[in-house]
């Protein structure tokens, strides 16, 4: 049997960490930004092709962030009415669950865009992959300020701990 000391283990922690980097990505050590951090900025296609870049949503004002579940095989009723949606999956039929969720929800106001995020890109950056089955992100609420950072956070580790939108407002009147 061997013994390890504890300068060993670290060094063998140390390459335990660099090779799961290598090996499976950096997205594996993500970590979910906190509250008073920059929101890493992030570009991602509408389901009809249109570009949009996450800083430039911003116009000068608070910006509601919210991270779908995606596509687990029905529309999750709590992740309808927000501002910037991002609807994450793999990119077979990506862009058309989008649009199918799209057409069930006709009274969305101009103001909210959905993009979605084929391959986890953003979903992975900010550290919300949940790789389950049926299962795609952790359903997320972000508030930011004009300028990225972010000032509220709420990240729904079960379907029924999702954030309303009612509440998503009354976050955003208080900031």
């Amino acid at each position: 049997m061997q013994v390890y000391s504890f300068n060993g283990f670290q060094n063998l922690s140390r390459v335990f960490v660099a090779l799961s980097a290598v090996l499976f990505g950096t997205a594996l050590f993500a970590e979910t930004p906190a509250v008073g951090a920059k929101a890493a900025d992030f570009t991602l296609s509408t389901p009809t092709g249109k570009t949009v870049q996450m800083s430039k949503e911003l116009h000068g004002h608070n910006l509601v962030l919210v991270v779908l579940r995606g596509f687990p095989g029905y529309q999750c009723p709590y992740c309808v009415k927000q501002v910037l949606l991002v609807y994450p999956g793999p990119p077979a039929d990506l862009d058309q669950h989008a649009k199918d969720f799209l057409a069930k929800q006709s009274d969305l106001p101009s103001n909210i865009v959905l993009v979605t995020d084929p391959d986890y890109t953003m979903t992975n950056s900010y550290g919300l992959r949940w790789d389950a089955p049926h299962e795609t992100a952790y359903p997320s609420t972000f508030i930011l300020d004009k300028n990225q950072t972010i000032l509220f956070e709420k990240i729904s580790h079960s379907h029924g701990d999702r954030m309303s939108a009612q509440d998503a407002l009354d976050q955003l009147a208080t900031k």
